[in-house]
Order: C-alpha cells, then sequence, then structure tokens
C-alpha cells in the first residue's frame, strides 16, 4: 500500500514515516505539511491512502481532502490527529475521509487500521465510534414510526435509502458515496430500525412509495 502522510509537525511526520516504512507491504510514498502540498503530491504520487493531519497552515485537512477527492476520488483519506472533538469528526466523514483517528493510537493498532482500509473497512477508534453512536441514537426519533409515516432520517441516510431504491449493492453504494461498506451497512440498519421495516426489499418499495427515485 503507497501512503501519502500529511502533517505540519515535521519531526511528528518524520518519526511515523520511519516507523511505517519497515513495516511490510507499506510503502511511504511522500510526505507534505500543507493543503497546497498534499493536493500536489496526491496528483503526483498517485498514493492509495493519506494519513491527514486536521490543522494544515494554509488550511485544514477538510479543504485538503474535499480537493483531493475531487480528482481522485478513489483516493482513501484517513484522518490522524489530535482532536478528538464531534464536530470535526463528523465534518471529516461528510468530505469523504474512510476515517478517523486520534494520534496517541498504538502502532500496532494504527497498522491494523491501514490495513482493514485496505480491504474497504473504516477506521475510527471506538472512541471516536462512541461518539458517531451517540449521535446516531441522539437522532433516532423517540418512537419507531410504523411503515408510510413521517420520520426523521439524517441527509445520509436519505442518501443510502435512494441508493436502495435504485437498486444498488452496499458496495456500489460505498463506492458512489465514497464511505466504507461497513458504513453502509449501518445507515441500511438505522433506516430499517427508524422506518419500522423488515428488510431491503421493504425499503425499497418504502422509497419508491415517496417518490426518492
Amino acid at each position: 500500500m503507497r501512503l501519502l502522510i500529511i502533517d505540519d509537525h515535521i519531526l511528528f511526520r518524520e518519526g511515523l514515516v520511519g516507523l511505517l516504512n519497515g513495516q511490510p507491504g507499506i510503502e511511504v510514498v511522500g510526505q507534505a505539511g500543507t493543503v497546497a502540498e498534499a493536493v500536489t503530491l496526491a496528483e503526483q504520487l498517485n498514493p492509495d491512502l493519506i494519513l491527514m493531519d486536521f490543522g494544515l497552515p494554509d488550511g485544514s485537512g477538510l479543504e485538503a481532502t474535499q480537493a483531493i477527492l475531487a480528482e481522485r476520488p478513489e483516493t482513501s483519506i484517513v484522518f490522524l490527529t489530535v482532536h478528538d472533538q464531534d464536530d470535526r469528526l463528523f465534518a471529516a466523514i461528510r468530505a469523504g475521509a474512510k476515517g478517523y483517528l486520534l494520534k496517541n493510537v498504538p502502532l500496532s493498532n494504527l497498522l491494523a487500521y491501514i490495513r482493514g482500509v485496505e480491504l474497504g473497512e473504516a477506521a475510527i477508534s471506538l472512541t471516536m465510534t462512541s461518539h458517531i453512536l451517540k449521535e446516531f441514537l441522539r437522532l433516532r426519533p423517540p418512537t419507531d414510526p410504523q411503515p408510510g409515516e413521517d420520520t426523521e432520517l439524517t441527509w445520509r441516510e436519505l442518501e443510502v435509502l435512494r441508493e436502495l431504491a435504485s437498486g444498488a449493492t452496499n458496495h456500489e453504494i460505498a463506492e458512489h458515496l465514497v464511505i466504507a461498506e461497513n458504513t453502509v451497512k449501518v445507515h441500511v440498519h438505522h433506516i430499517l430500525a427508524k422506518l419500522n421495516l423488515r428488510n431491503r426489499r421493504e425499503a425499497i418499495n418504502y422509497a419508491r412509495s415517496r417518490g426518492l427515485v
């Protein structure tokens, strides 16, 4: 796997390069410390995965992520940051990141997350996963609606529901929305629960009856 590391702290960046370059199947092809450098190197080096810091001198990792994925949507980007705030986590996911890890992650865990991304998994630490689950619970309606009743789906759940209604598989939905396939499965689970539906077929019928396709 070809990695590009974006972090404005040179000592941290070079230390990470040294640790990762010695691992089987991993090659760090470049490193940078700004948004502009990140976008340029992503185009030149064609990395499989980018480890992205959040705060950069000329902007943010979000800006870099959006610019890179606009040109190279197949690139996997995982944030590696000290920031554990919910708003940054959700902003990174909305921007198309495949993961969000804190810099205190042990090397063994980081390697496992990196290899998981290569297999299509999301790289999100347990701490940050709990934040996501809390947000899902917060957004979930207090009672289970009956099929056909109005319910509050998140914008991403509506996107997934529209994709379902078009007949797309989980893998196809993940590719189209630039998210991990496991994330699609989580969204489908919550859609069924919120709408009190039993399976994908009922979800498809519901979406079509509501004119979502």
